[in-house]
């Protein structure tokens, strides 16, 4: 039987050579000088870390790491802005938070989506991807096409595509 999975993970690597080059960016940038701003990638959990000791120059440093994020071809809905942390001195720290698989409610929105259209192919959840079988390569590549129009709210790839 044919198959596919749908995944939606991001390039560790081009994050953190994004991250390299926000850095060195940071390092040149007038407006930065004199402040004290990093940017950090945790490796356990593959998020980045905003600081600033400047509160108003958090969101040209948001916007400077997600247009390095962006140029390195990593999708912007796979990244989450968690709330900014201000400090009564000024200080503010930001978490981007880059979501890899599927979680359940997404998975589940995605799987009922192709269900409803009414194709003959299973689609079943696997350990964060869906798994798609179905007797006619033809409605596998209409299951692709119809979720490659839509917007799901993450980036979605599709993997081992079987005969």
């Amino acid at each position: 039987m044919p198959s596919f999975d749908i995944v939606s993970e991001v390039d560790r690597m081009e994050v953190k050579n994004a991250i390299d080059h926000a850095t060195r960016e940071l390092v040149n940038r007038f407006d930065f000088k004199g402040a004290k701003s990093t940017i950090e990638l945790d490796p356990k959990t593959g998020s980045i870390l905003l600081a600033s000791d400047k509160g108003e120059l958090m969101k040209a440093l948001k916007q400077m790491v997600m247009e390095k994020l962006a140029k390195r071809g990593i999708d912007l809905r796979n990244v989450e802005a968690r709330d900014a942390d201000i400090s009564p001195l000024g200080h503010s720290r930001q978490e981007l938070a880059i979501k890899q698989g599927l979680d359940g409610d997404k998975a589940k929105e995605i799987t009922r989506a192709i269900k409803e259209q009414g194709w003959k192919v299973q689609a079943s959840l696997q350990d964060r991807q869906i798994r798609v079988t179905g007797t006619k390569r033809d409605d596998l590549q209409k299951v692709i096409a119809f979720l490659r129009g839509g917007d799901h709210g993450v980036a979605l790839a599709f993997q081992n595509f079987r005969d």
